[in-house]
């Protein structure tokens, strides 16, 4: 499959790149290797996709009915169990990723030491960033907890959040990427720009929705004085 992918010439050569079309290339260039109709890479697509959508619709849907603190006679029980389900449902997103990988070719030049040195680092850039996250916010502000009416005082600014917004986020996006590259695949890094791209969705999807339950807390807080 990656004898059908073009060289450079394609792009008008090193020489005389057209920087407009530069991504399009990329693009190009990752989808030679890539078989979509693969039952691996569905099954990857599938999981990426579906877990930001399932934690929202939940937690949305708990914030307005209470259903799964009433069922749980707790909202840290509940918090608890849906968090429990999102783990699980990351180890499943994360085990159709590498079988993706492994089961489509590997890209020679991303095949040699220095590049998985590269998705070495990666990897530990990425999990310092997921695991600083979780210790900052705590299990429930990492899972959602403040849909379930689990408030945390106030805007967390330490060690990941005083560098980047959404730490969570994009620690798992590098690790996604370096994972990918390690493993030297075009399919693992053209994953990793679906998982990019579902979690920009997922932050405008969350981040005005969590603000108003802050807004409301707030509100709440100036009558009671």
């Amino acid at each position: 499959m990656s004898s059908s992918v073009a060289g450079p010439d394609c792009c008008g050569g090193f020489g005389n790149v057209d920087f407009r079309q530069a991504d399009v290339c990329v693009m190009t260039r990752l989808l030679g290797y890539v078989d979509p109709s693969d039952p691996c890479f569905v099954a990857a697509i599938l999981t990426i996709t579906f877990n930001p959508l399932f934690w929202n619709v939940v937690a949305r849907w708990e914030q307005r009915t209470r259903k799964l603190s009433k069922v749980f006679r707790s909202p840290y029980l509940a918090c608890y169990s849906l968090g429990a389900a999102i783990l699980l449902l990351n180890v499943l997103r994360s085990h159709c990723f590498t079988q993706a990988m492994l089961s489509q070719p590997k890209m020679e030049s991303l095949d040699n030491p220095t590049a998985y040195r590269v998705g070495l680092a990666l990897l530990g850039i990425g999990s310092t960033f997921v695991l600083s996250s979780f210790f900052a916010l705590g299990f429930t502000g990492t899972f959602l907890g403040d849909y379930f009416g689990i408030l945390m005082e106030g805007r967390v600014t330490t060690f990941p959040f005083n560098i980047l917004d959404n730490p969570m986020y994009w620690g798992s996006t590098a690790n996604y990427l370096g994972w990918a590259i390690m493993h030297a695949s075009p399919t693992g890094l053209l994953l990793t720009v679906v998982v990019a791209l579902i979690y920009m969705v997922a932050i405008q999807y969350e981040e005005p929705f969590t603000a108003q339950i802050y807004q409301q807390k707030a509100s709440s807080s100036r009558k009671r004085s």
